[in-house]
């Protein structure tokens, strides 16, 4: 597939996780609520998760913000789903480090995620995509065991 065939499909699935959000919404009793903006652009997560024995079996948002940033949390959303704390912070730090640009490890696939590499040119939007995933972090770190 030639480079603009893979661009244009990329935008494709960031929009389609924009327009349809997987996930939209709020965990009922979940275990960790957290909340953050990204204060250079207005983007903000409300982001819930109901993590029981070390696994995120549910991950839902709510919020407002541009393509990218609602978009990423659509993906993270879906992708942590049912995976230990462990793997989940692992995919974060994967995704982290395919924003700043770097190598990083491909033995998790990533799947839709994957669509949100572009952005690593466009310094200005990396906090845009990271938010969800720093959001999910911070919620996992300061859980109450």
């Amino acid at each position: 597939m030639s480079f603009n065939n893979l661009d244009t499909l990329y935008r494709q699935v960031i929009m389609d996780h924009y327009k349809n959000p997987r996930n939209k919404g709020a965990v009922e009793d979940g275990s960790v609520t957290i909340d953050m903006n990204n204060p250079t652009c207005g983007d903000r997560i409300h982001l819930t998760l109901d993590v029981q024995d070390g696994v995120v079996n549910q991950a839902k948002f709510t919020g407002e913000g541009c393509s990218i940033s609602m978009a990423s949390a659509s993906m993270m959303t879906q992708a942590v789903k049912g995976k230990d704390i462990e793997t989940a912070l692992k995919m974060s730090g994967i995704f982290s480090d395919m924003m700043q640009g770097k190598d990083y490890d491909d033995s998790i696939d990533l799947g839709d995620i994957e669509a949100l590499q572009g952005v690593s040119k466009f310094p200005a939007r990396i906090k845009c995509a990271t938010l969800a995933w720093k959001a999910m972090e911070k919620g996992i770190n300061e859980k109450p065991e």
